[in-house]
């Protein structure tokens, strides 16, 4: 699935649910520019699977047509396939990091994000034996729990005791690694697992979040 064709099937997923639906909204919403959402959704007008009704004042409202319905349908499909080779990918590679941290010694790690590739690698690293003495996150994305596990702001790290951080996002992960300086983590400590490219660091593209970057 490419950043086109998840951007598409989100648009029609919002417009499917019903309500009122503004290109600002939905904007907003998935974090695309709003040129970029006029441009998506004249596209799935002139493809037949959006139809635009026009109310009183000037006002649109966004309609998914039967063609629209039968492609929001194909392109979870596709999006499910994604996930799935995506998932098996990720655990492959966290699993062969993992692997390499028991191997150093250590079994305390500390857990830091809340997305996605959070939860996979919060799994292996509970499937590997490595004991999780928290999960931080500076609180950007509203998150409090990750699988149950409460999560906490990165100053907690200043009375813990750990053996590693594993950096689970698949966003540029600097930022991250300066708020664990300035709580004195060691860099030796910090394993990184990423999108970007990295001494230590996984390489995973996703489409997925290219599109919410845009």
């Amino acid at each position: 699935m490419d950043v086109d064709d998840y951007r598409q099937l989100r648009l029609l997923t919002e417009i499917s649910s019903g309500g009122s639906v503004t290109q600002r909204r939905l904007a907003k919403k998935h974090g695309l520019a709003l040129g970029l959402t006029n441009f998506l959704i004249r596209r799935l007008v002139k493809k037949g699977c959006v139809k635009i009704v026009n109310l009183e004042r000037k006002r649109l409202r966004y309609l998914i047509t039967p063609k629209g319905l039968a492609e929001k349908a194909r392109l979870t499909y596709d999006y499910l396939e994604y996930s799935l080779a995506l998932y098996r990918h990720v655990r492959v590679l966290l699993t062969q990091t993992l692997s390499v941290l028991l191997r150093s010694g250590g079994t305390q790690a500390v857990l830091c994000g809340t997305g996605e590739l959070a939860e996979i690698a919060l799994q292996v690293m509970q499937e590997h034996g490595l004991s999780i003495v928290a999960v931080i996150d500076d609180g950007r994305n509203g998150k409090t729990t990750l699988m149950n596990q409460p999560v906490r702001h990165p100053s907690a790290l200043r009375t813990l005791s750990f053996d590693w951080v594993v950096i689970a996002s698949f966003t540029d992960p600097s930022r991250v690694i300066q708020q664990l300086e300035q709580v004195g983590v060691e860099p030796e400590k910090v394993v990184t697992i990423s999108e970007r490219s990295g001494a230590s660091a996984l390489t995973a593209p996703t489409p997925m979040m290219e599109a919410l970057r845009a």
